[in-house]
């Protein structure tokens, strides 16, 4: 009869762990020469986090907590205000849709610049992290482990907390048919569009008989996105060199908007 008892005690002991694990935190940093209006969106399941969406002025930071096995997605939003009459708060790009600043559950109206994470989703309780320009893009943007373990053996690839990213500003390199605009004549593009938004086709969507990674290969225009941003998703399939993995970065992550203020 004693034997269960150390094995019990042990469970109860790994669950009180597990409650009492630290929150990760995100410090997200508008380097951009604008104020940006940051969403963050939890998966199903996942607990939310400290906010949903918030005012960042152009140089500023702010630090977000989320539980220490969050999975969810963190963008930037531009060009945003308060309708004087209805009350109603929206953005020119990756408006969430709430009508307010917070999004309260909604996801980024593409085209949006993803940040995406997987906390303790990994073997031996690993992160994984990626940018996606799956859904086109709007803002440059970096994330990067605040304090990573030391790095492993180099055969492990995107397993070693490297920064990844997308820090070009696609905008200005943007084909003119996937071009988004704010503004009358004359005014810059502010958002990229994918060829799957613009084109609904099973091609670009990978989608239908293109809806596995046997059938679904690159475009000229994911290869145009791949070009211009080697370590971020460039469609539905590219894992192989945009998902990395980090071994439970407890410093937490940073994200910044338009590193090296490269617009």
């Amino acid at each position: 009869m004693k034997g269960p008892l150390p094995l019990l005690s042990l469970l109860c002991f790994l669950t009180f762990l597990l409650q009492g694990a630290a929150p990760a935190t995100f410090t997200i940093t508008n380097s951009c020469d604008y104020t940006v209006w940051p969403g963050i969106l939890s998966n199903a399941g996942a607990p939310p986090p400290s906010t949903t969406g918030f005012a960042l002025p152009s140089g500023q930071s702010l630090a977000v907590t989320v539980a220490s096995a969050w999975s969810g997605r963190i963008w930037a939003r531009t060009l945003c205000a308060t309708n004087s009459s209805s009350g109603a708060f929206a953005c020119a790009t990756a408006d969430c849709g709430s009508g307010a600043v917070e999004c309260s559950g909604r996801g980024a109206a593409p085209p949006a610049t993803l940040a995406e994470f997987t906390l303790a989703g990994g073997t031996g309780g690993d992160d994984f992290y990626d940018v996606s320009l799956v859904d086109g893009f709007n803002v440059p943007v970096l994330v990067a482990p605040q304090a990573p373990p030391p790095p492993p053996p180099p055969a492990q690839g995107n397993g070693s907390c490297q920064a990844t990213g997308c820090p070009a500003d696609l905008n200005r390199a943007c084909p003119a048919e996937l071009r988004v605009f704010a503004g009358g004549a004359g005014a810059e593009a502010v958002a990229c569009r994918s060829a799957c938004e613009a084109f609904a086709e099973a091609e670009y969507c990978c989608s239908g008989a293109y809806g596995s990674p046997a059938t679904c290969a690159p475009t000229a225009y994911s290869r145009l996105f791949k070009g211009a941003c080697p370590a971020a998703y460039s469609y539905a399939y590219d894992d192989a060199t945009s998902t990395f993995t980090c071994a439970a970065a407890g410093g937490g992550y940073s994200v910044v908007f338009c590193p090296g203020a490269s617009r």
